[in-house]
């Protein structure tokens, strides 16, 4: 008996938008580490995936527009977090950060929540465009020191 295809082929990931989003920084990563185990057993108690507080953190951080009402505080609290580990501040002064953030959230603001499809395909098509311009800004920031291989 001879097998007949189904015609599944496996699922290509998207071009990345910027020429360095690859290897250590694909948008579409999968990821596999060993959990802390008392972050584990934290998290079996609160019956909370590991996934679905490490998605919340990152959803979070990035001050997106997705699950966005109620969590300003939250947000506050990771953003002092992210600054007090010193992450970026080879870079940038606290301001300059604090700025970022207040630009990520500002965009992420926008999202026409109760707008009808077109609507939303456009906003997510000029959001991905401003996301790259706002990248390159800060990556430019006269501050900011490039080795060759961070070029753009």
């Amino acid at each position: 008996m001879k097998k007949t295809s189904t015609g599944k082929k496996p699922q290509q990931k998207p071009k990345p938008e910027l020429k360095w989003q690859i290897n250590e920084y694909d948008r579409h990563a999968e990821f596999k580490f060993i959990l802390p185990y008392q972050f584990l057993l934290l998290c079996r108690l609160v019956d909370k995936t590991p996934e679905d507080i490490i998605r919340d953190f990152t959803d979070n951080l990035s001050c997106g527009s997705w699950k966005r009402e109620g969590r300003d505080q939250a947000k506050e609290h990771l953003i002092n977090y992210f600054i007090a580990h010193g992450y970026g501040q080879h870079h940038y002064n606290e301001e300059d950060i604090r700025q970022m953030f207040k630009e990520m959230d500002a965009l992420g603001s926008l999202f026409p929540a109760n707008g009808k499809m077109k609507l939303i395909d456009l906003y997510a098509d000029w959001r991905d465009k401003h996301h790259t311009y706002w990248f390159k800004k800060w990556f430019r920031k006269p501050r900011r020191k490039l080795s060759k291989e961070d070029a753009l």
